[in-house]
């Protein structure tokens, strides 16, 4: 039985939390935040799949993953600044290793269209402890267009009160198309569906 989960979190200031460190333990990378000399180091972290970017045509300077969430903290002035936007994914388990990322490059690939920013997707291994099913992506994106020469304006429609609530459940829906056309795609028989069991 494939799983559906999409969630939209933010990345804050105001809770103490940094895109740079962020992106940073999603990917298991190795990132120095250039605004307060913070080093992170997650290179030894397991469970993590691969990871990947995608940008907008001709800004190819955001491919590089510290370049791309230095220039975010640096854009943002503001002590409690919104530094990026985080969406956590359930892959279907149904699916093989490359069939998951093909799925989750599908829809960050999506978000980039739809909103002009950057998308640094995760692909994770579902933990030891945990249900072996898990395989999920954390894919983090701008809160600002992305131009060739850096970030332009904010990307307000999921921050609004009367927008965001339609935009997320816009999103909702298109992940479980994405994931049911993945998995007929592949011959798998489990379907996905966004809507609450109330709703259903």
């Amino acid at each position: 039985m494939a799983i559906f989960h999409l969630s939209v979190k933010t990345v804050s200031r105001s809770t103490g939390r940094s895109a740079v460190a962020a992106a940073a333990y999603r990917t298991g990378d190795t990132l120095t935040n250039e605004r307060d000399g913070r080093h992170h180091d997650y290179t030894r972290r397991s469970g993590v799949d691969g990871s990947f970017i995608i940008a907008p045509t001709g800004c190819d300077w955001a491919m590089d993953r510290s370049r791309l969430w230095n220039t975010a903290e640096q854009t943002e002035k503001r002590s409690n600044s919104v530094t990026a936007r985080e969406y956590v994914l359930a892959l279907p388990a149904e699916l093989d290793a490359t069939e998951r990322s093909d799925l989750a490059r599908a829809f960050a690939g999506a978000l980039v269209e739809r909103y002009g920013v950057a998308a640094d997707v995760a692909l994770h291994a579902p933990s030891r402890e945990g249900d072996e099913r898990n395989h999920h992506a954390h894919i983090l994106t701008t809160t600002r267009e992305v131009e060739p020469d850096g970030l332009g304006k904010k990307t307000r429609i999921l921050d609004a009160a009367k927008t965001g609530g339609p935009e997320i459940e816009s999103l909702r829906e298109l992940w479980a198309m994405q994931c049911n056309e993945a998995l007929e795609r592949h011959n798998k028989p489990a379907r996905v569906d966004h809507r609450s069991y109330e709703r259903q």
